[in-house]
């Protein structure tokens, strides 16, 4: 499969089934058991994040760009904490979903900015890019050229998640219990952390803080890498 097609599936399952499913679960509403305990998952990789940035005390000095934004779970805490925040997504529904919560949220649409674009359209120049369980959608060759340009953004760092290949990991993708939810996206695939740490360091990043966070379904190693 080449990387159209792997862009043209996320896309098209990220604007039908995937955005309904994707939407209960980055949301507030009755979900099942199993989209509850990725929905706990997913906000503690984001309130890791935002804790972090938090703690360095600068957070309203930022410019961040938030790429495959989702619904804005990261993007609308990160605004209402006073950074100025350009949210990207591949799925149109997705981008139209978090400018609405951005402004139940803030009151207003100015920021975040929200756009509807692919991780390689992005352009500019941001203090920090910030991507978040989006790698797991593509293949390993994908990925590290999806990561390069999200370098080649970052003045100062990028922040990224995604599900680590490990031995356990990759067992429990092949008997069915990882992210074990019907109508799934076609791909979950897992990433080998030295990988990630390879082509961010062949970027010109080297690694600050790390975190894993675990939950019955849901697995993410978060990096943070800055220039020297």
């Amino acid at each position: 499969m080449n990387a159209a097609d792997d862009k043209t599936i996320v896309r098209e399952y990220f604007n039908s089934t995937g955005f309904d499913r994707w939407k209960r679960i980055y949301g507030d509403g009755e979900v099942n058991k199993v989209q509850l305990d990725i929905r706990n998952g997913h906000q503690q990789t984001v309130d890791s994040v935002i804790g972090w940035l938090k703690n360095d005390g600068n957070l309203a000095e930022l410019s961040i760009c938030d790429a495959g934004c989702g619904v804005g779970s990261l993007s609308i805490p990160l605004a209402t904490e006073g950074a100025k925040v350009y949210a990207s997504d591949i799925s149109e529904k997705m981008v139209e979903e978090g400018k609405q919560r951005a402004l139940e949220t803030l009151g207003n649409a100015e920021n975040p900015t929200f756009a509807v674009q692919d991780l390689e359209s992005l352009s500019g120049s941001y203090h920090t890019v910030i991507c978040l369980d989006v790698l797991i959608h593509y293949p390993q060759e994908k990925a590290d050229e999806m990561i390069s340009h999200l370098c080649s953004l970052a003045q100062s760092r990028i922040i990224l998640s995604f599900a680590p290949k490990t031995c356990a990991l990759t067992l429990l993708k092949k008997i069915g219990s990882f992210f074990p939810v019907q109508r799934k996206t076609a791909r979950a695939d897992l990433h080998r952390e030295a990988d990630v740490i390879k082509i961010l360091e062949s970027n010109g990043f080297a690694i600050q803080r790390k975190e894993f966070t675990k939950t019955r379904f849901y697995f993410s190693r978060i990096l943070e890498a800055t220039r020297p």
